[in-house]
Protein backbone atom coordinates (compact mmCIF):
# COMPACT_ATOMS: atom_id res chain seq x y z
CA UNK A 1 0.00 0.00 0.00
CA UNK A 2 1.24 3.46 -1.06
CA UNK A 3 2.54 5.61 1.96
CA UNK A 4 0.64 8.77 1.40
CA UNK A 5 3.12 10.61 4.19
CA UNK A 6 5.92 9.83 1.67
CA UNK A 7 6.47 11.01 -2.08
CA UNK A 8 8.80 9.16 -4.42
CA UNK A 9 10.53 12.22 -6.92
CA UNK A 10 13.57 12.12 -8.86
CA UNK A 11 16.22 14.54 -8.11
CA UNK A 12 19.64 15.88 -9.47
CA UNK A 13 22.74 15.12 -6.70
CA UNK A 14 25.91 16.83 -6.81
CA UNK A 15 28.93 15.06 -5.88
CA UNK A 16 32.83 15.34 -6.54
CA UNK A 17 32.13 17.16 -9.68
CA UNK A 18 29.44 15.08 -11.23
CA UNK A 19 25.64 15.22 -11.39
CA UNK A 20 23.68 11.98 -11.31
CA UNK A 21 19.78 11.97 -11.66
CA UNK A 22 18.97 9.48 -8.57
CA UNK A 23 15.45 8.80 -7.15
CA UNK A 24 14.70 10.02 -3.29
CA UNK A 25 11.90 10.52 -0.79
CA UNK A 26 10.08 13.69 0.81
CA UNK A 27 7.46 13.98 3.31
CA UNK A 28 4.68 15.42 1.69
CA UNK A 29 2.91 18.42 2.73
CA UNK A 30 -0.78 19.69 2.25
CA UNK A 31 -3.00 21.92 3.21
CA UNK A 32 -5.94 20.61 5.78
CA UNK A 33 -9.25 22.50 6.42
CA UNK A 34 -10.69 21.58 9.95
CA UNK A 35 -14.65 22.40 9.97
CA UNK A 36 -16.73 22.46 13.09
CA UNK A 37 -20.55 21.35 13.02
CA UNK A 38 -22.48 23.01 16.16
CA UNK A 39 -26.24 23.84 17.21
CA UNK A 40 -26.72 27.46 17.37
CA UNK A 41 -30.49 29.72 17.99
CA UNK A 42 -31.04 29.51 14.38
CA UNK A 43 -30.25 25.90 13.85
CA UNK A 44 -27.14 23.60 12.54
CA UNK A 45 -24.13 25.66 11.85
CA UNK A 46 -20.64 24.55 9.50
CA UNK A 47 -17.62 27.12 9.99
CA UNK A 48 -14.23 26.48 9.20
CA UNK A 49 -11.95 26.55 11.91
CA UNK A 50 -8.29 26.62 10.34
CA UNK A 51 -6.43 25.16 7.31
CA UNK A 52 -3.13 24.28 8.57
CA UNK A 53 -0.50 22.52 6.50
CA UNK A 54 0.29 18.88 7.59
CA UNK A 55 1.31 15.65 6.33
CA UNK A 56 -1.36 13.07 5.51
CA UNK A 57 -2.55 10.40 7.59
CA UNK A 58 -4.37 10.56 11.15
CA UNK A 59 -6.01 13.57 10.45
CA UNK A 60 -9.22 12.71 12.78
CA UNK A 61 -6.97 12.96 15.47
CA UNK A 62 -5.13 16.18 14.07
CA UNK A 63 -8.45 18.13 13.68
CA UNK A 64 -9.54 16.64 17.49
CA UNK A 65 -6.23 17.11 19.05
CA UNK A 66 -6.48 20.77 17.66
CA UNK A 67 -9.96 21.32 18.99
CA UNK A 68 -8.83 20.46 22.34
CA UNK A 69 -5.52 21.99 22.59
CA UNK A 70 -6.77 25.59 21.58
CA UNK A 71 -10.23 25.18 24.48
CA UNK A 72 -12.83 24.61 21.45
CA UNK A 73 -13.77 21.67 22.89
CA UNK A 74 -13.35 20.14 26.53
CA UNK A 75 -13.12 16.42 26.16
CA UNK A 76 -13.78 13.38 23.86
CA UNK A 77 -17.41 13.36 24.31
CA UNK A 78 -18.37 16.43 23.13
CA UNK A 79 -17.46 14.84 19.55
CA UNK A 80 -20.28 13.14 17.77
CA UNK A 81 -18.55 12.15 14.51
CA UNK A 82 -15.46 13.53 12.67
CA UNK A 83 -15.57 12.43 9.26
CA UNK A 84 -14.26 13.86 5.73
CA UNK A 85 -16.82 15.52 3.94
CA UNK A 86 -17.35 14.01 0.18
CA UNK A 87 -14.13 12.86 -1.57
CA UNK A 88 -11.79 15.24 -0.02
CA UNK A 89 -8.91 14.30 1.72
CA UNK A 90 -7.77 17.65 2.64
CA UNK A 91 -10.63 18.49 4.92
CA UNK A 92 -12.56 17.09 8.15
CA UNK A 93 -15.40 17.78 9.38
CA UNK A 94 -15.97 18.03 13.59
CA UNK A 95 -19.32 17.19 14.36
CA UNK A 96 -20.11 18.46 17.95
CA UNK A 97 -23.18 16.76 19.95
CA UNK A 98 -26.42 18.72 20.09
CA UNK A 99 -26.04 20.22 23.49
CA UNK A 100 -22.03 21.45 23.12
CA UNK A 101 -21.00 24.82 21.78
CA UNK A 102 -17.55 25.15 21.41
CA UNK A 103 -15.18 28.02 23.03
CA UNK A 104 -14.52 30.01 19.89
CA UNK A 105 -13.68 33.00 21.97
CA UNK A 106 -10.41 30.85 22.52
CA UNK A 107 -9.65 30.69 19.04
CA UNK A 108 -8.53 34.15 17.63
CA UNK A 109 -6.47 32.99 15.04
CA UNK A 110 -6.21 33.48 10.99
CA UNK A 111 -7.46 30.54 8.91
CA UNK A 112 -4.51 29.88 7.97
CA UNK A 113 -1.30 28.70 10.17
CA UNK A 114 2.04 27.38 8.43
CA UNK A 115 3.38 23.90 8.94
CA UNK A 116 6.63 25.30 11.37
CA UNK A 117 4.59 27.78 13.19
CA UNK A 118 1.24 27.47 14.54
CA UNK A 119 1.87 30.31 17.28
CA UNK A 120 2.38 32.84 14.03
CA UNK A 121 -1.44 32.53 13.32
CA UNK A 122 -2.81 34.20 16.63
CA UNK A 123 -3.86 37.84 17.47
CA UNK A 124 -2.61 38.08 20.43
CA UNK A 125 0.58 36.09 22.97
CA UNK A 126 -2.91 36.80 25.36
CA UNK A 127 -5.19 34.48 23.08
CA UNK A 128 -3.09 31.60 23.45
CA UNK A 129 -2.85 31.37 27.27
CA UNK A 130 -5.38 28.39 27.65
CA UNK A 131 -6.49 27.30 30.83
CA UNK A 132 -5.95 23.39 30.83
CA UNK A 133 -8.39 21.66 32.95
CA UNK A 134 -5.44 19.50 34.08
CA UNK A 135 -3.93 22.02 35.78
CA UNK A 136 -3.78 20.98 39.17
CA UNK A 137 -3.69 17.38 38.70
CA UNK A 138 -1.04 15.56 41.42
CA UNK A 139 1.44 13.72 39.62
CA UNK A 140 4.08 11.55 41.09
CA UNK A 141 6.88 11.48 38.35
CA UNK A 142 10.12 10.85 39.25
CA UNK A 143 12.67 10.14 36.94
CA UNK A 144 16.31 9.06 37.07
CA UNK A 145 18.58 11.14 34.46
CA UNK A 146 19.44 7.78 32.90
CA UNK A 147 16.03 7.23 31.79
CA UNK A 148 15.97 10.13 29.55
CA UNK A 149 19.42 9.35 27.99
CA UNK A 150 18.09 6.68 26.13
CA UNK A 151 14.89 8.14 24.92
CA UNK A 152 16.08 9.25 21.48
CA UNK A 153 16.87 5.64 20.61
CA UNK A 154 13.57 4.77 21.24
CA UNK A 155 12.35 7.58 19.19
CA UNK A 156 14.63 6.71 16.37
CA UNK A 157 13.11 2.76 16.18
CA UNK A 158 9.57 4.52 15.75
CA UNK A 159 10.35 7.49 13.22
CA UNK A 160 9.43 5.75 9.89
CA UNK A 161 8.35 8.40 7.80
CA UNK A 162 11.93 10.72 9.18
CA UNK A 163 13.95 7.69 8.24
CA UNK A 164 12.68 7.94 4.50
CA UNK A 165 12.64 11.46 3.81
CA UNK A 166 14.70 12.94 6.95
CA UNK A 167 12.71 16.16 6.74
CA UNK A 168 9.61 15.34 9.28
CA UNK A 169 9.07 16.28 12.89
CA UNK A 170 8.06 13.41 15.86
CA UNK A 171 6.15 13.91 19.36
CA UNK A 172 6.52 10.75 21.08
CA UNK A 173 5.17 9.41 24.88
CA UNK A 174 7.13 7.17 26.98
CA UNK A 175 6.49 5.96 30.06
CA UNK A 176 8.40 6.89 33.21
CA UNK A 177 10.49 3.68 32.32
CA UNK A 178 11.37 4.92 29.59
CA UNK A 179 8.90 2.46 27.24
CA UNK A 180 7.54 3.29 24.20
CA UNK A 181 3.98 4.13 23.99
CA UNK A 182 2.82 5.97 20.74
CA UNK A 183 4.22 8.67 18.31
CA UNK A 184 3.18 10.73 15.92
CA UNK A 185 5.00 12.46 12.90
CA UNK A 186 4.44 15.37 10.70
CA UNK A 187 6.05 18.53 8.65
CA UNK A 188 4.78 20.57 11.57
CA UNK A 189 5.70 19.96 14.90
CA UNK A 190 2.57 21.26 16.20
CA UNK A 191 0.77 18.96 14.26
CA UNK A 192 2.51 16.07 15.39
CA UNK A 193 2.32 17.12 19.19
CA UNK A 194 -2.04 17.84 17.97
CA UNK A 195 -2.10 14.66 16.71
CA UNK A 196 -0.39 12.91 19.46
CA UNK A 197 -2.85 14.18 22.09
CA UNK A 198 -5.61 13.94 19.89
CA UNK A 199 -4.91 10.03 19.73
CA UNK A 200 -5.03 10.35 23.28
CA UNK A 201 -8.27 12.39 23.99
CA UNK A 202 -10.23 9.81 21.42
CA UNK A 203 -9.16 7.17 23.54
CA UNK A 204 -9.99 9.29 26.90
CA UNK A 205 -6.41 8.73 27.88
CA UNK A 206 -5.78 11.94 29.24
CA UNK A 207 -4.62 13.44 31.71
CA UNK A 208 -1.14 12.34 30.08
CA UNK A 209 0.35 13.60 33.71
CA UNK A 210 2.42 10.54 34.26
CA UNK A 211 4.15 10.17 30.77
CA UNK A 212 7.11 11.53 29.12
CA UNK A 213 6.45 13.81 26.09
CA UNK A 214 9.74 13.74 23.81
CA UNK A 215 9.60 16.21 20.94
CA UNK A 216 12.36 15.57 18.28
CA UNK A 217 13.09 19.24 17.32
CA UNK A 218 13.22 22.33 19.83
CA UNK A 219 10.58 23.22 22.17
CA UNK A 220 8.18 26.45 21.31
CA UNK A 221 5.89 28.44 23.31
CA UNK A 222 2.81 26.54 21.55
CA UNK A 223 3.98 23.10 22.03
CA UNK A 224 4.59 23.93 25.85
CA UNK A 225 0.68 25.05 25.91
CA UNK A 226 -0.09 22.09 24.01
CA UNK A 227 1.10 19.97 26.57
CA UNK A 228 -0.29 21.78 29.18
CA UNK A 229 -3.73 21.34 27.99
CA UNK A 230 -3.48 16.92 27.78
CA UNK A 231 -1.86 17.35 31.58
CA UNK A 232 1.28 16.58 30.58
CA UNK A 233 4.59 17.29 33.25
CA UNK A 234 7.45 16.64 31.54
CA UNK A 235 8.80 17.98 28.15
CA UNK A 236 11.99 16.43 26.84
CA UNK A 237 13.03 18.25 23.09
CA UNK A 238 16.41 17.23 21.55
CA UNK A 239 17.04 20.81 20.28
CA UNK A 240 16.30 24.29 22.68
CA UNK A 241 13.59 25.94 24.27
CA UNK A 242 12.51 29.41 23.68
CA UNK A 243 12.19 32.14 26.02
CA UNK A 244 8.66 31.51 26.03
CA UNK A 245 8.73 28.31 26.22
CA UNK A 246 10.70 28.38 29.75
CA UNK A 247 8.03 31.22 30.91
CA UNK A 248 5.49 28.67 30.10
CA UNK A 249 6.38 26.02 32.02
CA UNK A 250 7.37 27.42 35.12
CA UNK A 251 3.64 29.18 35.06
CA UNK A 252 2.01 25.40 34.42
CA UNK A 253 4.19 23.84 36.73
CA UNK A 254 6.16 21.27 33.63
CA UNK A 255 9.58 20.26 33.81
CA UNK A 256 11.22 21.21 30.28
CA UNK A 257 14.41 19.78 29.50
CA UNK A 258 15.90 20.79 26.23
CA UNK A 259 19.25 19.80 24.42
CA UNK A 260 18.69 15.85 25.31
CA UNK A 261 22.06 13.89 24.64
CA UNK A 262 23.41 10.91 25.13
CA UNK A 263 24.46 11.73 28.58
CA UNK A 264 23.65 15.02 29.70
CA UNK A 265 20.72 17.44 29.23
CA UNK A 266 19.88 21.12 30.06
CA UNK A 267 16.40 21.65 32.81
CA UNK A 268 14.70 24.55 32.12
CA UNK A 269 12.05 24.21 34.93
CA UNK A 270 10.65 21.36 37.56
CA UNK A 271 14.27 19.83 38.28
CA UNK A 272 12.38 18.24 41.14
CA UNK A 273 10.73 15.95 38.95
CA UNK A 274 14.24 14.24 38.08
CA UNK A 275 16.87 12.71 40.01
CA UNK A 276 20.76 11.10 38.96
Amino acid sequence: MKDKRVEHIKIHKVNSGTINETADKVAVEEPLEIQLAYSTSSGRMIKNIAVTMRTPGNDEELAAGFLFTEGIIQNAADIRETKQPGADENRVLVELQENVQPVLSNIARNFYSTSSCGVCGKASIDAIRSVSQYGMEHDHLLINASVLYHLQDGLKKQQKVFEDTGGIHAAALFNREGKFLMLREDVGRHNALDKLIGAALLKNELPLNNCILLLSGRASFELVQKAAMAGIKLIVAVGAPSSLAVEMAKETGITLIGFLRNDRFNMYSGKHRVTV
